[in-house]
């Protein structure tokens, strides 16, 4: 099979699914006794889109916070592009080229659209305070620079007429598009979007499926998402990984996971706290 070729395979609407760009091997993280994560494993695949469902309380968020390096899992290992990844600050996980968004939305609120994506530029931003103060030099062309990376992100998600806007008067579905907007800044090699349609309304998750889509096609970009809506994530996915009570039980392409009985009966259960 195509989807277990370690070279790659390319799929059937001829977009390129590359190596393994990350794994997951084994993980358990607890929070005191209680087990979030119990060895689970599995991977992502360079230039694909992997989904993580799973019902309320899967531990589907934690398993987003052990890739993007928020949590230490107990027992296992994280690997990343053939490399066993030791623990390491968020920060360090971002010069990894991680980027992600969040289920709660983390923006500046009195901050303009426009400096909310430039903050996803600060692993770029080298130069000193003084520097930076006086706005000369190498500061001048570090700030030109990055300001070109973010004016081509929000002429990408179609933000232009709210650059100057401070974030508190955006309607929640724009919030939203500029939180990817501050991960697309990063120029991450892996995107990590937390539910990224939450709360939206039909036209708002088609526009922001089109988005999604269109970041992993132009751009290159691997990305790893939490979504409930099981259209969008059947519509979007290459493969998913089921979690249920931080158990997988269920990895494969869309139709593999749509009729596992598994996952069928974690879905049609009695609902998790």
């Amino acid at each position: 099979m195509n989807a277990v070729n370690p070279e790659g395979y390319t799929t059937a609407d001829g977009r390129k699914i590359g190596p393994v760009m990350m794994e997951m091997k084994n993980i358990t993280l607890r929070f005191g006794g209680v087990k979030a994560i119990t060895d689970i494993s599995f991977d992502i695949r360079e230039g694909e889109i992997r989904a993580i469902i799973g019902p309320n309380g899967a531990g589907k968020s934690s398993m987003l916070n052990v890739i993007s390096g928020f949590y230490v899992p107990q027992e296992g290992e994280v690997w990343f592009r053939g490399e066993k990844r030791a623990p390491m600050k968020p920060y360090q996980v971002a010069q990894q080229g991680i980027a992600r968004t969040f289920q709660n939305i983390a923006l500046f609120e009195g901050m303009s659209v426009l400096d909310n994506v430039m903050t996803g530029r600060l692993n770029y931003m080298k130069s000193g305070l003084f520097s930076q103060a006086i706005w000369k030099g190498k500061a001048e062309q570090e700030e030109v620079a990055n300001r070109e990376v973010v004016e081509r992100v929000i002429d990408f998600l179609e933000i232009q007429a709210i650059r100057k806007t401070p974030v508190a008067r955006l309607p929640y579905g724009l919030k939203k598009r500029v939180e990817l907007a501050r991960a697309l800044a990063a120029e991450p090699k892996l995107l990590l979007l937390d539910e990224p349609m939450a709360g939206m309304n039909v036209e708002e998750k088609e526009d922001m499926s089109r988005f999604i889509l269109d970041v992993n096609d132009e751009f290159g970009t691997t990305i790893a998402l939490i979504e409930h809506d099981m259209g969008v994530v059947m519509d979007l996915s290459d493969r998913v990984v089921v979690m249920d009570y931080g158990k997988k039980i269920g990895d494969g392409t869309p139709d593999e996971v749509r009729n596992n009985q598994d996952v069928i009966d974690a879905y049609l259960g009695v609902a998790h706290d």
